[in-house]
């Protein structure tokens, strides 16, 4: 589903379900730097490496005063038995429903080997502490990237 979405606008606010259990929401993140990346599916080979690179890169993340979560369609049972298995140091969250998915404009047709179907398209979104998306990845190649997005969230204030 297409969005409007551009660097400058402001973040859509959320209020999703979270790993192990409770809620996390936009306005937990007020006044600070968030990265949000939006995954396909828990515990396949791409997502399990982006997921362990931003988990690696936490501490310095946390250093740059930048929090990190992870979105995806997938239950909160299938994100705690993927943090749990590769021993991951974010929040995951859970967007079943794919309105937020939706509101962030990752969620529709994708193709692959022929097959197409709907589902998560994988995107990261930084978000400066005015609330205001101040970077978009659109199409995300895993290699590289956790490390490429803490180069641009240090360059921002706040």
């Amino acid at each position: 589903m297409p969005t409007d979405l551009a660097e400058g606008a402001k973040a859509p606010a959320f209020k999703l379900p979270r790993d192990g259990g409770g809620t996390i929401s936009l306005a937990d993140f007020k006044g600070r730097k968030l990265v949000l990346y939006f995954y396909p599916k828990a515990d396949t080979p791409g997502c399990t490496r982006e997921a362990i690179d931003f988990s690696k890169l936490r501490a310095a993340y946390q250093k740059a005063g930048v929090d990190v979560l992870g979105v995806s369609a997938d239950s909160v049972e299938a994100q705690d038995k993927f943090k749990k298995k590769h021993s991951l140091g974010i929040p995951l969250l859970s967007d079943e429903s794919h309105k937020k998915l939706e509101a962030y404009g990752v969620w529709g047709k994708k193709s692959m080997y022929g097959r197409t179907f709907l589902g998560v398209t994988r995107a990261t979104f930084l978000i400066g502490a005015d609330g205001r998306i101040a970077r978009i990845w659109p199409k995300v190649k895993v290699d590289g990237h956790a490390a490429e997005v803490l180069a641009a969230a240090k360059l921002l204030p706040g």
